[in-house]
């Protein structure tokens, strides 16, 4: 497969943030770069939870798609107790510290996970072999797989249900799980040759603090590159306050679907990256973007006519 780092004379829709399988999507990698083609994207990435599990797959489904791998990996972050995802894309794969990192926290959410099934057995109907039968495939056993039980027992409709109720973090049956300090991932990945862009950074819905802007002006200092401004979980006004707060800093502004297939209704394409994020990402990753042959001339045809804007967000 071929492999390009130029940067684009042309429109392209990019999709920057998505999981499969191998954490809590319900896509395989290779059935995710397909649904990709279908949503009409030109570029994909395939962020799993604290794992790079999933990226040969998908890597080897882009030729027969057609759609570009932006490979990435969201991790599992907190600071004084608050939780913060981050993406990192392009790190190597192979970088000791990430890699430390990645596996601590899959221990920990499985520990995690464990106990809150231990809480959640005394009011509902469910057991741990019930979490481990929905996670089959998964490098990383998390809450969505417990939300995926509680659906299968009859409990809740869907995962947003659950998420919503017991699984919830304000949630009486809720344990913490070990994270990494943010500062610190985006050092981390910085040094794996990654570049880093902190997920979804403003969702109050998600929980009721959020990460203070001293600790992004340090993640920035640290190396991080963009906010994820544009996500569904972000209303008109979150919008708005991480895209001040991304001008303030002087960071990148991308957006993306957040995608689980399945698993929430999240689609593909309804956020994007815009491409001169794109642009600097491949310009300061370790990694290519994987691409099919020919792809850049059939993108440049197609992409002439299209009326998507540059500079991503909703569409």
């Amino acid at each position: 497969m071929a492999r390009c780092q130029n940067p684009y004379t042309w429109r392209v829709r990019i999709d920057p943030h998505t999981h499969s399988s191998c954490s809590d999507g319900t896509d395989t990698p290779a059935q995710l770069v397909a649904a990709a083609a279908r949503a009409g994207l030109d570029v994909v990435g395939l962020t799993d939870h604290d794992t790079t599990a999933g990226w040969a797959e998908a890597a080897a489904a882009v030729d027969r798609a057609g759609v570009a791998l932006l490979r990435g990996t969201e991790i599992s972050c907190a600071a004084d107790g608050v939780t913060l995802h981050l993406l990192s894309y392009l790190h190597r794969p192979d970088d000791p510290g990430l890699l430390a990192a990645f596996e601590r926290a899959r221990d920990s959410r499985a520990t995690r996970a464990h106990k809150m099934v231990e809480r959640l057995s005394d009011d509902f109907p469910i057991t741990w072999h019930d979490v481990l039968s929905q996670a089959e495939g998964s490098v990383t056993v998390g809450r969505p797989h417990i939300a995926d039980a509680l659906v299968a027992a009859g409990a809740f409709p869907d995962r947003s249900a659950a998420f919503a109720g017991p699984l919830s973090a304000q949630s009486p049956y809720y344990v913490h799980h070990w994270a990494l300090d943010p500062v610190e991932a985006c050092t981390l990945v910085r040094a794996a040759g990654g570049v880093p862009v902190a997920a979804h950074p403003r969702a109050g819905r998600r929980q009721r603090r959020l990460v203070p802007e001293e600790t992004f002006a340090a993640m920035a200092e640290a190396g991080l590159a963009a906010l994820e401004v544009y996500h569904r979980d972000h209303d008109a006004a979150e919008r708005a306050a991480a895209l001040a707060l991304a001008q303030r800093l002087g960071l990148g502004a991308s957006g993306s679907s957040d995608y689980h297939g399945a698993g929430k209704p999240n689609r593909l394409g309804e956020n994007l990256m815009p491409e001169t994020l794109l642009r600097q990402v491949l310009a300061e990753g370790a990694l290519d973007l994987v691409v099919p042959p020919g792809w850049e001339g059939r993108r440049g045809e197609r992409m002439e006519k299209a009326s998507q804007p540059l500079e991503g967000g909703r569409v």
